[in-house]
């Protein structure tokens, strides 16, 4: 068999946490060799494989963009503003002869006597069909590629589905030859993805009603920044004003995220008086109804609603919203628990995806299988008893960028230190006072509950009680506390 090439680090998924991992090696360890593995023909992640109407970012620019470069557009952006600018990334940083797209990795191996990951890809062909594996081997592994399954995403199995007579489609894997115009559509789901996609189809449907079990809590405002619009006219630096703008955003979002934790009635009322705007007067029952949530806000996902498309459809009769039960599919459409039946054409299930941990590849440490829903999490980053691994796991409630550009600074800082130290290999391992602390899971339930979380926490690393040990999902505490964390604490072993 072909010796394998080798790599000084390996980088999986060619998305913004990819993209950007390779940005920050090249700026911070020139000499290391490193490549990057992508399932999908082109980069772009999420923003290339989601292909419904309307997909836009519900985090703003200033901070889902890069620290590193300048966004020069509106603060939420759709799907093919989002690709332009990670075009821009990879052609001014000269990245594109590092990338091989069409590579999934079936399997990640560690070898304690070579100090390497050998991975094996199955490469595909422009048609899809496959050419064959492809092995590499690397000292290091960064894992980019996100935190759920892009194959498919996640539909309930609802009694009936089976009668519809319409068509069932997922948002993540939306047909190309699926037609709307004149269609009665309902879309199951109340988040960011029904959000978006009701005020892009709502014009050419003959009506879409949204069908939600619960509310989810909103937040409307122009599609401006109005700081970074005086900035501009005055000719301030791009970088200026891109960096000034995502503080002041990093600020306000790190403020309302307190209040809805010490004072959530009060910003709940604030969030339904948003609503209550929007919709305009008639509609008063309806906020209490269906957008009043049971959880408090910053519990789940707030979803951002720019220029407030959403309830202008349904201000203007174009969509509705239903809160109730499913009691199953019917041939005309779907009946609810309250009897009620919502005649349909396409039904879109919008209920969230699968998770996914680290690809669904499957590791193994000398040649034993690794379960990583027994490790430990070091800073939400590496993982106990792993040696040469990190994981990119952006946050929640911030933009997920903020920490790849945090992960990237500290993983060059950790080669540079291995390197300095002569090492080959880092294992996150228990010191002998941290064996023995309660164990909780890597996302806690009472900070953050949405159903993909629930569904798939089992499969997750766990966290500790205290540093390094913790998962804590907070960009203020972590841009201070990673670029000081200690490599030497005794919780990292170089061999």
């Amino acid at each position: 068999m072909d010796t394998p090439e080798d790599f000084d680090v390996l980088i999986v998924g060619a998305g913004i946490s990819g993209l950007g991992a390779a940005y920050h090696l090249q700026q911070h360890c020139p000499g290391k060799r490193w490549l990057i593995l992508e399932s999908q023909a082109g980069y772009g992640g999420t923003w290339r494989m989601h292909r419904y109407p309307g997909i836009r970012s519900d985090s703003d620019l200033f901070t889902f963009g890069y620290g590193f470069k300048p966004w020069m557009g509106k603060p939420i952006a759709t799907a093919q503003e989002i690709l332009q600018y990670l075009g821009e990334v990879i052609d001014e940083n000269g990245l594109a002869p590092h990338i091989r797209y069409r590579h999934a990795i079936r399997s990640a191996q560690w070898s304690s006597a070579r100090h390497r990951w050998l991975i094996e890809a199955e490469q595909q062909g422009e048609d899809g069909r496959a050419l064959g594996t492809v092995r590499v081997t690397a000292k290091f592994l960064w894992m980019c590629q996100g935190y759920y399954r892009h194959a498919e995403g996640y539909t309930p199995q609802w009694p009936g589905m089976e009668r519809f007579d319409g068509r069932i489609v997922h948002p993540q894997t939306w047909p190309d030859d699926l037609a709307l115009d004149g269609r009665k559509v309902v879309v199951i789901g109340s988040g960011a993805t029904a959000a978006t996609l009701i005020p892009a189809i709502a014009e050419r449907c003959a009506h879409v009603t949204m069908l939600q079990r619960s509310p989810t809590f909103f937040i409307t405002g122009r599609n401006a920044n109005d700081l970074a619009d005086m900035l501009r006219q005055l000719q301030i630096p791009d970088e200026w004003t891109h960096e000034i703008v995502r503080r002041k955003v990093l600020f306000d979002q790190a403020a309302f995220t307190r209040r809805c934790v010490a004072e959530p009635e009060v910003v709940r009322g604030e969030l339904l008086a948003g609503v209550r705007a929007a919709l305009g007067p008639g509609h008063e029952a309806e906020v209490e109804k269906h957008f009043n949530p049971r959880y408090r806000p910053w519990q789940q996902r707030i979803a951002f609603v720019p220029d407030a498309d959403l309830f202008k459809c349904v201000r203007e009769g174009k969509a509705s919203v239903v809160t109730d039960q499913i009691e199953s599919f019917e041939r005309e459409g779907i009946r609810l628990q309250s009897g009620q039946v919502l005649d349909a054409d396409v039904i879109v299930t919008a209920t969230g995806f699968n998770l996914s941990v680290l690809g669904d590849i499957a590791f193994s440490i000398d040649d034993q299988p690794l379960d990583f829903a027994r490790t430990v999490g070091w800073r939400g980053a590496m993982f106990s008893g792993v040696p040469n691994m990190a994981w990119v796991f952006g946050y929640f409630r911030a933009s997920w960028t903020l920490r790849a550009d945090l992960l990237g600074d500290f993983v060059c800082r950790l080669l540079q230190h291995m390197d300095a130290r002569g090492a080959q290999v880092v294992t996150p391992t228990m010191r002998a006072e941290d064996h023995g602390m309660a164990l909780r899971p890597w996302v806690d339930a009472d900070n953050f509950n949405p159903g993909y979380i629930q569904r798939g926490v089992a499969q997750l690393p766990r966290q500790g009680d205290r540093q390094p040990w913790l998962h804590l999902q907070d960009y203020a505490v972590d841009k201070d506390e990673l670029p000081r964390a200690d490599l030497d604490d005794g919780t990292l072993v170089y061999g």
